[in-house]
């Protein structure tokens, strides 16, 4: 069997440096991606958080309905937290439905222009418009896919939650001190669980277009080269979801409440909407040039098999300071 030189894994300072590198010195084709494809998007998403209010009575009904799961669950009812958490799971659902149509199309595919662009890092060339359709599909079933992973992640902590609660009234320990320890516990696993499952998925869509494979197969090799990567994974992801969380603050503070204040939409309203959305498209597009050099280093440093072996360099530091290779294969069933 063919062995490979162990390269080490770059760390996430250094893949940061990178991709923005790639970004300015291509600066004029992301940015026309970005006004063709991506913005699209993101005024999408920006007119969903605005519009929450008036789809009121739908988040109303969502909510009530999950209130009820976790009455029947057993989940203590006096308790705020699965009270705010039914709230933010009713907008997100109702978010997710007013832009899944520009999702499903404008992003996988500007999704796939920006992988194709970056398929030869060495000598990038703007590819073909129609040269983007074969990416589509594995996109498309690796996202499909991703939705269902997504849901079994929050069905899994919430089991986890059932389980746990209810375990501390059957021991007797149902005072409130008990509840609220447990609920912020419960708060932050749920938090590691929801960041672990979105990095492994938006990663997967990297893997899809990288190498031509759509659906689980693309989750699980995401899944073998974000292992022990995750705080870099991480690490690259928390800058830019504190840009897209910071431009949406903005767009309700400086569109949504200066159009509630006027009672019109007004010239300079729209025009700062339209480059806050811009914004946000960028962020988009420097989202995915990240993810796609980091799965540049993950498979630098792993190696995965045509076959049904993936094959993992470890490096083995010895005492003296020098390095050996040991290998680990999983086999896929």
């Amino acid at each position: 069997m063919e062995e490979y030189t162990l390269i080490p894994m770059e760390r996430s300072g250094k893949i940061m440096r990178r991709s923005m590198h790639i970004f300015l010195k291509s600066y004029n084709y992301f940015t026309s991606t970005a006004v063709l494809l991506v913005l699209p998007v993101a005024v999408s998403v920006l007119l969903s958080q605005a519009l929450i209010p008036s789809m009121t009575p739908f988040i109303v009904t969502i909510h009530a309905r999950l209130e009820s799961l976790f009455r029947a669950a057993g989940f203590p009812s006096s308790l705020q937290f699965f009270s705010i958490l039914s709230i933010k799971i009713s907008q997100t659902i109702c978010s997710s439905i007013f832009t899944l149509p520009f999702t499903l199309s404008f992003l996988l595919v500007a999704k796939a222009a920006i992988i194709r662009f970056l398929c030869n890092e060495k000598s990038p060339i703007s590819p073909p418009f129609s040269s983007l359709f074969p990416l589509c599909n594995p996109l498309l079933n690796t996202y499909l896919c991703n939705t269902f992973i997504i849901l079994s992640a929050n069905a899994s902590a919430f089991f986890l939650f059932f389980l746990a609660f209810n375990s501390l009234d059957a021991f007797g320990f149902s005072c409130n001190n008990y509840i609220l320890f447990l609920s912020a516990a419960g708060a932050v696993l749920y938090s590691v669980i929801l960041a672990n499952t979105f990095i492994t998925c938006n990663l997967a869509l990297i893997v899809a277009g990288m190498e031509n494979c759509g659906g689980y197969l693309a989750i699980l090799k995401a899944c073998v080269l974000i292992k022990g990567r995750a705080a870099t994974a991480l690490s690259l992801a928390l800058p830019v979801n504190f840009g897209l969380a910071a431009v949406e603050a903005l767009f309700q503070y400086r569109v949504v409440r200066a159009y509630h204040l006027s009672e019109k939409l007004t010239f300079s309203i729209g025009f700062e909407g339209l480059l806050l959305a811009y914004l946000y498209s960028l962020l988009i597009i420097i989202d995915t040039i990240t993810t796609c050099i980091f799965y540049k280093s993950c498979k630098s440093s792993t190696r995965i098999d045509e076959g049904r072996y993936y094959r993992i360099e470890l490096a083995e530091e010895q005492d003296i300071g020098t390095f050996t290779n040991s290998k680990i294969s999983y086999e896929l069933p």
